[in-house]
């Protein structure tokens, strides 16, 4: 019997879902707060969840807490902000140490931790702490600017945006710079009582289940509720009429080549696991046609690999090339994906595929974190497969289904990183090449 996930409705719009899971030594409890990802708010939630993280009544700074957390035997507070298709993530995660390895029954201390973080921070005059939200701003524009310096990501993030330009998928979740001025102590607190009231909220707990915990985990939320915010579902686009175009100039010794193309696929579709299956064949490893055409018999490319973002059903190919090399490798890898529409691919080359997802799939379960997080994206996905209805499924997939997945992908987007010296080398025959009628 593989894993499975227990859904419990604690409130309007609040749900506790229970993974019975006694293979670790830990206990996981996460908290998934669920918005639309807007431009008006993604910055306040960024900011949010930084805030938050600095302390409450009982522990109103960060030395106090962490001071606390260490004496609970290393228990691990983490928080993420991210994006799953166009739907803004602000997620709070408690980790700690199972009682029966401690000698001591602590998980309610920990859980209590957890919920006075998010639902009881400290405050003066009905706002946010002036200084911490000082402090944050500054924090969270650091690493909204430091976002450039890893330029593999980077590289792909602008490639998103440029693709979903006008898309609510194009905004960079952790938000942007000039909106950080408007926010103050009183106007964030005011989106955070606002959060509370109309977020759909998603609480996991992964680990070691018996009445006490259950018990506690059931009814301690008493938090003001109003009218569910509406999350509209993901617009796919599975075409556009020309191919966008974007050359950056940067400080690079590497040209950073992302190309972005839409299949318009839903992840509920038939056609989704072969899709994927396109996208592992293509670029998924060392056994992928392009590890081995682009990278090892043409040495264009120091690393090339390929990836499905599921909710958009958007298709990334991303390497790192010599500047000179940019054409060659584009048509290099236009080859690969013509070979596989053509259906030029063998039953092994598929069997090597499955085999892959299949191991990265199963890793899942040697992570409490990561089964929490695939059944999150379950539920977003309005998916009840558990793992190993997930894996077999795949083991259906026919070449067919592949080749017809294959066929709906084209090209939206071509991004490309330059040095500053080289820009005005390429600029023009990309554009005259690239940006043809469809």
């Amino acid at each position: 019997m593989g894993l499975k996930s227990e859904r419990i409705q604690l409130g309007e719009g609040i749900y506790l879902n229970i993974i019975n899971e006694n293979k670790f030594k830990s206990n996981l409890l996460s908290y998934y707060f669920i918005r639309p990802l807007t431009k008006k708010e993604v910055t306040k939630n960024s900011l949010l969840s930084l805030v938050l993280k600095r302390g409450n009544n009982n522990f109103p700074n960060t030395i106090d807490l962490e001071r606390k957390l260490e004496e609970l035997y290393g228990a691990n507070l983490s928080l993420g902000i991210n994006k799953r298709g166009e739907k803004h993530i602000i997620r709070f995660t408690m980790e700690w140490a199972k009682s029966n390895y401690v000698g001591e029954k602590y998980d309610n201390e920990i859980i209590q931790i957890l919920k006075e973080l998010i639902f009881n921070p400290i405050l003066e005059n009905n706002a946010f702490l002036k200084k911490y939200v000082a402090q944050e701003k500054e924090n969270l524009k650091r690493k909204i600017e430091n976002k450039i310096n890893d330029k593999d990501s980077y590289a792909m993030e602008r490639c998103i945006e440029a693709m979903c330009n006008y898309e609510r998928y194009g905004i960079y979740p952790l938000g942007y710079v000039e909106d950080l001025d408007e926010i103050d102590e009183s106007n964030l607190y005011e989106h955070y009582k606002d959060v509370l009231k109309t977020s759909p909220i998603e609480i996991f707990y992964v680990g070691e289940v018996d009445d006490d915990i259950l018990s506690y985990l059931r009814n301690y939320h008493d938090i003001e509720r109003g009218e569910i915010v509406d999350i509209p579902d993901d617009v796919l686009i599975d075409s556009v009429n020309t191919k966008n175009i974007v050359i950056d100039e940067e400080d690079v010794n590497q040209g950073k080549l992302v190309i972005g193309y839409r299949a318009g696929i839903h992840h509920n579709e038939r056609l989704y696991n072969p899709l994927l299956l396109v996208s592992d064949i293509l670029g998924g490893g060392p056994n992928s046609k392009l590890f081995k055409i682009v990278r090892e018999k043409e040495s264009l490319a120091y690393y090339i690999s390929s990836s499905i973002f599921k909710y958009k059903s958007i298709m990334l190919i991303s390497c790192g090339i010599e500047f000179n090399d940019f054409d060659k490798t584009v048509d290099l890898i236009k080859e690969q994906l013509d070979e596989l529409k053509d259906g030029k691919f063998s039953e092994e080359d598929i069997s090597k595929s499955i085999k892959s997802i299949k191991t990265n799939t199963e890793s899942i379960r040697d992570s409490i974190f990561l089964i929490s997080e695939f059944f999150f994206s379950q539920l977003l996905s309005n998916d009840n497969r558990n793992l190993e209805q997930v894996l077999d499924d795949f083991q259906r997939v026919k070449k067919e289904e592949i080749i017809e997945a294959a066929k709906k992908i084209t090209m939206d987007t071509i991004y490309f990183m330059s040095n500053k010296t080289k820009k005005l080398e390429v600029k023009w025959w990309i554009i005259r090449k690239y940006t043809m009628k469809r």
